[in-house]
């Protein structure tokens, strides 16, 4: 596990929030989201499929907007905004569960790196 100290030094050599390993898994799980709703069951409902993939895509906008930001106090509020995200995508994915539009393995697997990430 890498010390305190490593992870500040490291964060400090970082200009763009594209740099961030979080960003980059935030944006892999958005699209790994969207592809998932567009099979034939799943885009269907409408709204689910809307409301997940903007979840789903809010929370990697919120580590952008945050680093952007001008301190580390508002890119933690943003960092919380995009927890607060991933916590709505998982209620969805159960949703998603519950009406047969993932497996129970495919569930399993984007609850785990939502709760990973998160």
């Amino acid at each position: 596990m890498e010390t305190k100290t490593k992870i500040i030094n490291k964060m400090s050599t970082i200009k763009q929030f594209e740099d961030l390993e979080i960003w980059q898994f935030a944006r892999v799980l958005a699209k790994e989201v969207n592809e998932m709703t567009h099979r034939e069951k799943f885009y269907r409902d409408f709204s689910l499929k809307d409301q997940i993939k903007r979840s789903s895509g809010s929370v990697m906008d919120n580590i952008a907007e945050g680093f952007e930001r001008d301190g580390n106090k508002e890119f933690h509020q943003f960092l919380s905004y995009s927890k607060d995200s991933f916590g709505e995508t998982r209620s969805q994915l159960y949703r998603a569960l519950d009406y047969n539009y993932i497996s129970e393995k495919e569930f399993e697997t984007f609850k785990n790196r939502c709760l990973i990430l998160s």
